[in-house]
């Protein structure tokens, strides 16, 4: 893979996670509440910790497996392309079939509470899927032996490097997205307070919808173009 290549693949992970610490859906609201309930700024940067533990295990638990087929990866362009059809399939369903939000007051809830919440979140926004295309284009396949086939120690020490780089995409993405959100939530309470919370915001179903789409399009373009370029 070139290096251009790895870089872009690299700054969609880190564009995914401001995308997703923009998005009230990730859980800034929460921490601007807190600050406001708790009456110190600090509450508001305590809250990004659960907010984040239960994010990156949503994604870890979503890449790490993928990750772990790497010793498929003799048909990567297949498991690259049906994940990004996946993905884009995802997206699809998401943007025809609307799913009304029932908005609950604010309240202060307990860290743990939080790191749930994140965690339900995450896992049904099918926030790890926007990832998953990108790390599948940043695994390397197993090389070939001489005989055709693939040798099986190279293949299991690829495997490990994977999920290495798996649990990084998900650590970059998730501090990305903390960064992201924590920026935005201070903003919101150090200046806006609680007419942001109770004001209608946006929203964003169609926006993550339409980014699902474009990003297991992306996947499944990467794919094809590497291919064709062997």
């Amino acid at each position: 893979m070139s290096t251009a290549a790895t870089v872009s693949l690299w700054a969609g992970v880190v564009v995914i996670g401001i995308y997703h610490g923009l998005n009230p859906a990730m859980g800034w609201p929460l921490a601007v509440a807190n600050g406001l309930g708790a009456r110190r700024g600090g509450a508001v940067f305590a809250t990004w910790v659960p907010l984040g533990a239960g994010h990156l295990l949503a994604m870890a638990l979503v890449l790490v497996p993928f990750a772990l087929l790497t010793w498929m990866m003799e048909r990567s362009l297949e498991i690259r392309v049906g994940a990004g059809v996946l993905v884009l399939l995802y997206g699809l369903s998401r943007l025809l079939v609307r799913q009304r939000h029932r908005h609950s007051p604010l309240v202060r809830i307990r860290s743990t509470q939080v790191a749930f919440w994140s965690f339900l979140m995450a896992s049904g926004h099918g926030a790890a899927l926007m990832l998953l295309p990108v790390l599948l284009g940043l695994c390397e396949t197993p090389a070939a032996t001489a005989a055709g086939g693939f040798d099986r120690a190279a293949a299991m020490d690829l495997m490990r490097a994977s999920v290495g780089t798996a649990v990084v995409v998900s650590l970059v993405h998730t501090a990305a997205m903390i960064a992201s959100g924590l920026a935005v939530g201070w903003v919101v309470y150090r200046y806006l307070g609680l007419r942001a919370l109770r004001a209608q915001w946006i929203d964003l179903d169609i926006v993550w919808a339409l980014g699902l789409i474009v990003s297991g399009s992306a996947g499944v373009a990467t794919a094809l173009l590497a291919y064709s370029s062997r």
